[in-house]
């Protein structure tokens, strides 16, 4: 897989389909998963019951599947490539929970860009990137398709 350098800020221009961009890692923490519970609400047991969760076929507690979805979204940002170029995120094309993710797991993200649409009117174009977030056991936990609006190059 290739890695982009690690640009901010690239222009709607500067995407083509077949770019791949790799992020850093993220250690998932038990904080990381309460303080979601908080966040969201979201207090069922088999993430906030450590005694609960050994009677599950996953043996422990597990991260929220959306806490793992917004860590992936973290991750993307991490990598710089829309830092002040992202004008909005448009959709969710699909999205798929596969394994659970663990107190501990480290999760980085593989992004190939699939498709691009320039959209003048709205000052840039739309990407359409394939994510795969894959823990430390080279394992994918969760994977899909996301369409961001990102701003076109200034004109000098």
């Amino acid at each position: 897989m290739t890695n982009l350098p690690a640009t901010r800020g690239m222009y709607f221009e500067e995407f083509e389909v077949g770019q791949k961009i790799i992020s850093v890692g993220r250690t998932v923490t038990e904080n990381d998963i309460v303080t979601f519970a908080g966040l969201s609400g979201d207090y069922n047991q088999i993430h906030t019951d450590a005694d609960f969760s050994k009677g599950t076929p996953y043996g422990q507690r597990i991260a929220h599947g959306l806490l793992g979805l917004s860590i992936a979204s973290g991750l993307v940002m991490r990598t710089g490539v829309l830092e002040g170029t992202v004008l909005a995120f448009r959709e969710i094309n699909e999205w798929k929970f596969s394994k659970p993710t663990f107190i501990g797991d480290t999760l980085h993200v593989e992004v190939e860009v699939v498709e691009t649409k320039a959209m003048p009117r709205l000052g840039g174009g739309t990407i359409v990137i394939v994510l795969n977030v894959i823990n430390q056991r080279n394992e994918t936990v969760m994977k899909g398709q996301w369409t961001a609006l990102v701003m076109s190059k200034p004109s000098t």
